[in-house]
């Protein structure tokens, strides 16, 4: 079992599976918000969704209008469980306050792979990967 204790963003509690990407998620025009799937071509995780998984990626990048799709696919249940950041942007900020999402921000993620069960306990700051 490894912990990373890391910064509040937004609080809540939640298990689930790692979703991992070493590159930077833009959610507008990144991610379709009426499926949850990372369209943005090239990506690392083109084609994969993102709902129900725990998020990790380092930061976000692109237009404000990010933080409504995050809201967006959270009022149609197709949002993250919660997101890890090493470093979070004032985009994927708001857009987490905004749906309620759970997010940590000052992880390392380098060390989380797609597919480890996580619990994130972001109202203590806490990662935990459930080996």
């Amino acid at each position: 079992m490894s912990k990373f204790e890391g910064r509040k963003i937004y609080k809540g509690r939640v298990e689930g599976e790692a979703l991992v990407t070493s590159e930077d998620i833009s959610f507008y025009g990144g991610c379709e918000s009426s499926t949850g799937i990372i369209v943005e071509k090239g990506h690392e995780l083109e084609g994969k969704s993102v709902a129900g998984k725990i998020l990790v990626f380092p930061s976000g990048k692109g237009s404000t209008v990010g933080s409504y799709v995050l809201f967006a696919l959270k009022k149609a249940g197709l949002a993250p469980l919660a997101i890890i950041n090493e470093e979070i942007d004032p985009v994927v900020a708001v857009g987490s306050i905004i749906s309620e999402i759970p997010t940590i921000d000052h992880i390392d993620i380098s060390k989380i792979k797609t597919g480890q069960k996580l619990v994130v306990d972001a109202g203590s700051g806490v990662v935990v990967i459930v080996e």
